[in-house]
């Protein structure tokens, strides 16, 4: 195939998270001949999604560019993440495609994120597709959910151009597509009418080939043999092999460098080629040190591109080295510089992050666009052998025209109606307001809320809980509020090791009577540690390594001990449970809660010291 077609389209797919866009793009691969018959993907599903946390939460994080040739067609397609707290990433790599296909689930239609990504292609003046998708689901309402998306585009689009929007319905996981309501799902399909309306919709990729080359870094990469790779789209003129180029910043010529390597993407592989033409998304190796938003151009005509702007965070937490008693035993990197580094190669390609040192002392302020964004980064740093010890996450506030002012999302809720009296009352409690509540044909209710983001930390597990794992929670930003009431504290106290040592059967039967335990026998605590949950607002200190005492007579009354099995919390729900004077160890073994101060002496101190 001749890498140096002139007919190149570059889109995006996006959409609210679990509505199809990965396996729509897995069949658009198998369909295509991107890979022989014999290899392992064609047994694959959700081939982009190679990240191990993508795989097991089955969401997409990272954004991702694949290729496919049809009928002698090359289209880029770059995956983006549906998940509203990885924005960023969508924002990131929008300014690289032409069209977007904007993926609706046919039963659960357009959801908040649904909004927020087509805001921001309608944005860019992308050509936007629409793909109804699952329409084979037993509760799809292909008909209503259309209705329901073209009221979105009218409120969304700026002029009447963006409301010519071609249609197309679809199975993706059956690679099925059609230009019109088909009356049977049985018969033989594939994505042809798909393919057919990408290339009709979406303007060819190649302009102005004849002038100077430029790109814009969208996306940057690593390689252990070439060192860092920046990923782009050539916006105009081509790149060939040795060639010298400039890297711009705002303008400022920041050095001069040679294109020692260029890659074009090819299905899911990476291919070295001599020359890129304008379209084309492709890799270039030579720049060793460079950052996300810079512009590479010809040394002749040193101008940047526009800056790529990303939302702000609205989540800040505290992340710094493991200073429990414990310390050092389960993770490989353990000190505050080596945390530092990580961080800051974080930080070079997550642009929805930020990330401060603390001046007063060896911790880091993060901040990211919501607790999902926050917690990926501390598991992968978790998984990376990294020990941390993080602190409760907090809102961002900031001052419009004088006003001190907070986050606000639209949070949709999807719930059987059972348990719409759980929904009322958590959202009631969190000074949640009702927009609007209604029944849905597949027999779930509808409720939507704005809240602020400060009084919505929690929610969803504690939802989750309640509706034993069956509520749909999905929420997007709104913007900057003022500060509205505040919820009191919804969490009862904790149960606090008042001893170091191994938990014990006998010392773990006396602490379950008073409340919920974390943790079984024979595990490392200490003073301070959070063990349990009491059942009154309290913390209660408890000695979970007491023994029974030992004595030569026997009694017939003696019976075995009983324990309950421990609450085993995840890494988002440690997260929302922690509160302002505590802590969350995080190693790669481990997770264990305690209090800043681990003494009940230097507790009493520091209350007495903060009023």
């Amino acid at each position: 195939m001749n890498n140096l077609t002139n007919d190149i389209r570059d889109i995006a797919i996006i959409a609210h998270v679990d509505h199809g866009k990965t396996t729509l793009v897995d069949a658009m691969l198998k369909q295509t001949h991107t890979f022989r018959d014999n290899e392992v993907e064609m047994q694959q599903t959700t081939i982009l999604d190679s990240n191990d946390l993508e795989r097991e939460r089955g969401i997409t994080i990272l954004s991702k560019n694949t290729s496919v040739f049809y009928k002698g067609t090359k289209i880029n397609i770059i995956d983006t993440p549906g998940h509203a707290d990885f924005g960023g990433e969508v924002e990131r790599v929008l300014n690289m495609a032409d069209g977007v296909l904007l993926i609706v689930d046919a039963a659960e239609g357009p959801l908040p994120q649904t909004k927020f990504v087509l805001k921001k292609a309608l944005e860019y003046n992308l050509k936007v597709i629409l793909v109804i998708n699952k329409i084979d689901r037993k509760d799809a309402r292909p008909a209503e959910i259309l209705n329901e998306t073209e009221n979105i585009f009218l409120h969304l689009a700026s002029h009447e151009d963006q409301l010519h929007v071609p249609i197309v319905y679809a199975i993706g996981r059956d690679g099925k597509a059609w230009n019109s309501l088909p009356t049977s799902f049985e018969e033989p399909g594939s994505l042809e009418p798909l393919f057919e309306t990408i290339i009709n919709t979406v303007p060819k990729a190649v302009i102005r080939e004849n002038e100077p080359f430029q790109m814009q870094i969208s996306t940057l990469d690593y390689d252990s043999y070439l060192g860092k790779l920046c990923i782009g789209r050539i916006r105009k003129g081509k790149l060939v092999k040795n060639q010298t180029i400039t890297l711009v910043e705002d303008n400022k010529v920041i050095g001069n460098f040679k294109a020692e390597k260029i890659y074009t993407q090819i299905g899911i592989k990476r291919q070295e080629v001599e020359e890129a033409i304008s379209g084309d998304i492709i890799a270039l190796a030579g720049i060793p040190e460079l950052s996300i938003g810079q512009t590479v151009t010809d040394p002749s005509t040193p101008e940047s591109l526009p800056n790529i702007t990303i939302t702000p965070p609205t989540l800040k937490i505290t992340i710094g080295p493991n200073t429990s008693p414990l310390a050092g035993r389960e993770g490989k990197y353990t000190t505050s510089r080596q945390i530092r580094e990580r961080l800051l190669k974080e930080k070079e390609t997550n642009l929805g992050l930020k990330i401060e040192e603390n001046p007063d002392g060896i911790d880091f302020l993060v901040s990211g666009r919501g607790e999902l964004h926050l917690a990926i980064l501390i598991e992968n740093m978790r998984r990376g052998s990294y020990e941390l010890q993080v602190s409760k996450p907090q809102v961002i506030l900031s001052e419009v025209n004088g006003v001190k002012c907070e986050p606000y999302e639209e949070v949709t809720i999807d719930v059987d109606p059972t348990y719409v009296g759980a929904v009322t009352s958590e959202m009631g409690s969190r000074k949640g307001q009702l927009l609007d509540m209604v029944a849905q044909d597949q027999g779930n209710t509808r409720l939507v809320y704005k809240i602020s983001q400060r009084n919505l930390l929690g929610a969803r597990n504690g939802l989750l809980t309640q509706t034993k794992g069956t509520v749909l929670f999905n929420s997007i930003f709104l913007g900057y509020e003022p500060v509205g009431p505040i919820i009191d504290k919804l969490r009862n106290g904790v149960l606090l090791a008042s001893e170091s040592g191994k938990s014990l059967s006998y010392g773990l039967e006396n602490a379950q009577d008073r409340g919920k335990m974390f943790i079984g026998p024979g595990i490392n605590v200490y003073e301070g540690m959070i063990v349990g949950e009491n059942t009154r607002n309290e913390d209660i200190e408890i000695n979970v390594c007491k023994g029974k005492a030992m004595t030569n007579v026997r009694s017939n009354k003696e019976v075995g001990i009983q324990l309950v099995p421990p609450v085993t919390l995840s890494l988002e729900q440690w997260l929302d449970f922690i509160e302002d004077d505590e802590l969350l160890e995080v190693t790669p073994i481990s997770l264990r809660g305690r209090k800043k101060y681990l003494t009940d002496v230097e507790r009493r101190r520091a209350k007495r010291t903060n009023g």
